[in-house]
Parts: structure tokens; sequence; C-alpha cells
């Protein structure tokens, strides 16, 4: 089974979703051999470096007082809670631009790393609180997860692999993923946002059944 997860390291309902995907698949155990890919989406790639305020952020887009991003943040914890993920709200003030880390997840998967380094930007974002967007973070964390420092850092300093990733933002787009995650099953199904673990097992077990 392959599944393409479509998704951004500063989308919160995105760890919710990858969480609860990989307990489904454990409950599912050797009923499937799944192949995990993680693709790129940018929420916000007119992001500038040094990011924007987060509540800031959300009043311009999405029209939210202070008093809604507050209850939405509390939501995303507790989900994030039930599916053994930590939130930290009070670390997370600003939003970044992803188009760096995007770049390292696609050398990370030609080199058989691309799920620990996703799981590593997660938490140092959602958790830690850090900048996905800088360079030394994304370095140290490339090392973190058994790849090569000196070689993460080069790709870093250039633009190797930005076109690749904008050619896969760009098919994702065209075929109408507006947003995510979207996890996407053998080509075909599509499994949209950050589903409880039951649902996404009930969802797997149903394509498995068809064939």
């Amino acid at each position: 089974m392959k599944i393409d997860f479509v998704s951004d390291v500063s989308c919160p309902w995105c760890i919710i979703g990858l969480q609860s995907l990989e307990q489904a698949l454990q409950r599912l155990g050797g009923e499937v051999q799944a192949e995990l890919h993680f693709q790129p989406f940018e929420l916000n790639p007119g992001m500038p470096p040094e990011g924007q305020d987060i509540d800031e952020h959300l009043a311009q887009k999405y029209g939210a007082t202070p008093e809604q991003s507050a209850g939405n943040r509390e939501a995303i914890r507790a989900r994030g809670e039930a599916v053994g993920f930590n939130f930290r709200m009070d670390k997370r003030s600003r939003i970044y631009n992803t188009f760096d880390a995007h770049r390292l997840l696609h050398w990370a998967e030609l080199e058989g790393r691309q799920r620990e380094l996703k799981h590593a930007l997660f938490r140092a974002y959602f958790t830690e609180g850090q900048n996905p967007g800088d360079h030394t973070l994304l370095a140290g964390l490339a090392e973190e997860v058994g790849l090569d420092r000196a070689r993460a850092e080069a790709i870093l300093a250039s633009d190797t692999y930005a076109e690749e990733v904008r050619e896969r933002e760009r098919y994702y787009l065209e075929r109408g993923i507006h947003s995510v995650p979207a996890v996407i099953v053998n080509d075909r199904h599509l499994i949209q946002g950050g589903q409880p673990p039951e649902v996404f097992e009930r969802a797997l077990r149903q394509i498995v059944a068809e064939g």
C-alpha cells in the first residue's frame, strides 16, 4: 500500500493526522505493508524568513479573534494529547516559512530518513517552539536523525531540490489539494484532515477489502 501524506510542518492538524495514521497502521499489523511518502505543501508560501506573530497571522488570514484562537489552540492541544503528541502552545508564538524544511525532507526521502526527520520537525516547532526555517536548526535535526550534517548544510546553502519541491507542490495543487493533511492511498483514495485513528483504520481496511 502506497500512502502519500501531503502536509506542512507548521500545520498542527498534520501531526495529529500523522500520529493517528501511524496508530491505525499499527492496529492493522501484518494486514497492510505501507510505504509512506511525505509530500510538500506550504500553508504560507509567502511568509518572510522572520515569520509573523501567530495571533496576528490568524486574525489576518481567518479573521479569528484572540479568544477564538485560544479556543482552537486548546482543542488542538487536547487532540494531540489523545494521540500521544505534546503541543506546547505557550512556546509557539510565530508562524514561519517552511520551504527549506521541505527541501531537506525531499533529500531525507532519498536517504531513507524522511519519516524520522518529519517527526523531528513537528516536535521542534510544536513542542519546542523553534523556527523550522532556521538553517542551523534544520542541519541539527538532520544530524539527529542520522543524516550527514555537512551535506544538509550544503543543501540549505544552495537551491538544491527547490525545483523538485515546487513541482511536487504544483502537482498536488493542480489535483485539488488545497488543505492538509491530505492522505492519498494508492494514488486513488483520499482521506482528508486530521482524523482519529479509528477513522484511518476503517478507511484502510475498506481499501484493502476492495483490493
